[in-house]
């Protein structure tokens, strides 16, 4: 099937009380569908989708269990980052071997010593959602996305911005208790899906240095805010703070960049 949404659980209703106890407001489920006005998702994978062409070989990169196809109660939004059937293959590529369970991909792969095992020039289209930030060696990095990409193809990647106030509250935070924090300040995340962070390339600037000599399209997006400990308060008082200040402060990196042919 070329979707395949979250099953219900006996017991769904008891289940959904609940979570909606635990987790408290929900900024996308207060809107009609389940997603924002300024949705970080719908803006990157809208983009993709334009960009997508039914021949294309998708490598999802950094894609891990595929968290959003089994956890994310916004059909829309589901819809819009499946590419599976929108696309000829796509491959679901991860360091983590929760990536071998990925049911959002035709095939996974399993990254061991970084190098991605795919032929040289053998992907259209790579993607990368949120992965920059955990990326330990940005040269090694792009080197293989360079070379598993075909001449033209296109580097998709979205990433908070090195000056976002959460990337600055991570940086202060050590790695091994960030799933702890997390927990509390994004209630509806799952320990099993943070990872250690290192935030050396997200900025527009450092990610173009990265990818020397391709064409950059990228921009700074400012999405609603993601982090409010499930309080309905906290929200509206950060949702005014991500329209105030600069859009690096609270914006998020949208990247995407053509390989030169």
């Amino acid at each position: 099937l070329c979707y395949v949404p979250p099953r219900d659980e006996d017991g769904a209703e008891t289940v959904e009380a609940a979570r909606m106890a635990r987790e408290g407001f929900r900024s996308d489920e207060a809107m009609l569908a389940g997603y924002t006005d300024a949705d970080g998702t719908l803006e990157f994978y809208g983009r993709i989708n334009a960009a997508l062409e039914p021949g294309m070989t998708v490598l999802d990169l950094g894609a891990g269990r595929a968290e959003w196809f089994e956890d994310d109660r916004c059909a829309w939004r589901r819809r819009m980052r499946l590419l599976r059937c929108k696309a000829a293959r796509v491959v679901a590529a991860d360091v983590d071997p929760a990536v071998l369970a990925n049911r959002a991909s035709d095939e996974q792969l399993l990254i061991e010593g970084g190098r991605i095992p795919l032929p040289d020039a053998s992907v259209d289209l790579a993607v990368a959602d949120y992965v920059l930030e955990h990326v330990e060696d940005p040269e090694a990095f792009a080197a293989e996305v360079g070379r598993v990409l075909k001449p033209g193809g296109l580097f998709c990647a979205r990433t908070p911005h090195a000056w976002n106030y959460v990337s600055l509250a991570s940086r202060m935070v050590p790695n091994g208790l960030h799933a702890a924090v997390l927990g509390r300040v994004q209630v509806a995340r799952k320990a099993e899906d943070v990872f250690p962070t290192h935030y050396r390339m997200n900025t527009r600037g450092e990610i173009a240095r990265r990818f020397g000599g391709w064409r950059d399209y990228s921009y700074v997006y400012v999405p609603r805010p993601a982090y409010y400990f499930g309080r309905r308060w906290l929200y509206s008082l950060f949702a005014l703070g991500h329209r105030l200040p600069p859009p690096a402060a609270a914006g998020v990196v949208l990247a995407f960049l053509r390989k030169p042919v």
